[in-house]
């Protein structure tokens, strides 16, 4: 038995140790996003995440810490250009997205959390709009666990589809940044796939998200009122304003934008870690837990979003 369990915590030293060993080198070669959360993806295939608690603290906290450090390469006249121009774009997709995502469900006979759960994710925000939901519709783990299961995968595979597609269709910086910021779910996913396509898409791709964020609150009244759950129990995204704050003191603080290329570089590695943590925790054992009806609901209506929002953006010249 003790030979069992020193063989046994060996074996998870190891593990632990080549897991940092490889977040080490995502961060110190500065990897990009996507391939961060591919190095993750492949890593997880092998090897159990270390430290799975700890994982989904840093997810939230990086994440937090990158976006806002990202706000200081922003000026507030191109963000509030930004904003206006997103706007009623975002209004209208959530609002499609959840009235389809929610009859989809019902007509797929579906449970009507994990429709909830997984139409609120793909119209705001994913696992942030899933996280601020659930405990409004009283979700339980399992219903919480294959709703961000299938969005992280949808997330994973939109950053790296989206930028071969935009460069395919030759969309602008703009066009793209406004494209990913409304059809790809998750915030760390849209700023990844927007890095990767130019400094103009991210700033644009950045603004818009998280303008589409704020829409956490009037869904969540939305879903107590309907639910007949707590409004106390709503999240409200506060970093949001520190990342608007960031960029005011890029525009008027002279002594902050002297070293704002520094404070920009270091948030694009933290994005490229907070990939890498997300892909580590993607399993293939644990996705297939999902099931097929939720991953049909959740794939028809990411496509239908992608696709629709696409064309209006095109065929626009947005």
């Amino acid at each position: 038995m003790m030979l069992s369990e020193t063989t046994s915590n060996k074996s998870n030293k190891i593990t632990k140790w080549i897991w940092m060993g490889v977040a080490i080198c995502c961060t110190a070669f500065l990897v990009s996003p996507p391939v961060a959360l591919g190095v993750g993806i492949v890593l997880a295939q092998f090897i159990e995440n270390p430290f799975p608690v700890l994982n989904h603290k840093a997810i939230q906290w990086l994440l937090k810490i990158a976006v806002v450090g990202l706000g200081f390469g922003m000026t507030v006249n191109s963000a509030i250009s930004a904003g206006k121009e997103g706007f009623w774009f975002t209004a209208g997709s959530i609002f499609t997205t959840l009235l389809l995502g929610l009859i989809l469900g019902k007509v797929l006979g579906i449970d009507k959390i994990i429709a909830q759960l997984i139409s609120s994710g793909t119209a705001i925000c994913g696992g942030s709009a899933i996280a601020a939901i659930a405990p409004i519709v009283k979700a339980n783990t399992k219903q919480i666990s294959i709703s961000i299961g299938v969005v992280f995968l949808l997330n994973s595979l939109a950053l790296f589809l989206f930028p071969p597609i935009g460069h395919l269709l030759h969309m602008t910086q703009h066009q793209f940044g406004l494209w990913s910021a409304i059809a790809i779910h998750d915030t760390s996913s849209v700023v990844g796939a927007a890095d990767a396509y130019g400094n103009e898409a991210l700033a644009m791709a950045t603004t818009v998200k998280l303008a589409r964020a704020l829409w956490i609150l009037p869904v969540s009244l939305v879903f107590a009122f309907l639910s007949h759950g707590s409004i106390k129990k709503i999240k409200i995204p506060y970093f949001i304003g520190l990342f608007i704050l960031a960029i005011i003191l890029n525009t008027y603080v002279p002594q902050v934008s002297s070293i704002t290329p520094w404070i920009v570089s270091g948030s694009k590695i933290a994005l490229s870690l907070v990939l890498f943590v997300i892909g580590s925790t993607l399993d293939f054992s644990s996705l297939k837990s999902v099931g097929t009806r939720p991953l049909f609901l959740a794939v028809g209506i990411w496509v239908f979003i992608s696709v629709l929002s696409l064309i209006v953006i095109l065929h626009t010249g947005a």
